[in-house]
């Protein structure tokens, strides 16, 4: 039987690739990969996460019209070691928490914080 057989990106449309991409590597650490033009046309930027095989792709394609972000769309969770932490790196950067970080008893939580263009990430510590 045919199947997917492993998620290897997610992709994020924008007005503004250079802002986003430094967001990603500055604020979350990620890694760029490589970035191209599609054939249509579409600037392509892909990252990646330090342990993570799945990429996202960040494109900007302004002649299909500009992007418009509902509250709540969607998000991109990633684990962080500890959201206390992560969360003074935040202030380093002079940024912060949007939402959280919300903790449970088991030493698990998560919080959340706003990425350019309206879209959210969503940071998790996993349990003791």
């Amino acid at each position: 039987m045919a199947h997917a057989r492993k998620l290897l990106h997610t992709r994020y449309r924008l007005n503004d690739l250079e802002k986003t991409v430094r967001f990603y590597r500055e604020v979350l650490g990620l890694e760029e990969v490589r970035r191209h033009k599609s054939p249509r046309g579409s600037e392509l930027v892909f990252l990646k996460a330090p342990e993570s095989e799945e990429l996202i792709e960040l494109c900007y394609f302004p002649s299909s019209g500009p992007v418009v972000v509902q509250a709540d769309l969607t998000h991109l969770a990633f684990e962080v070691d500890s959201l206390e932490e992560f969360g003074r790196h935040l202030t380093s950067l002079g940024l912060r928490y949007s939402d959280g970080p919300t903790m449970r008893p088991d030493g698990g939580g998560f919080a959340f914080i706003d990425a350019p263009e309206g879209y959210e990430i969503e940071l998790i510590q996993r349990p003791r």
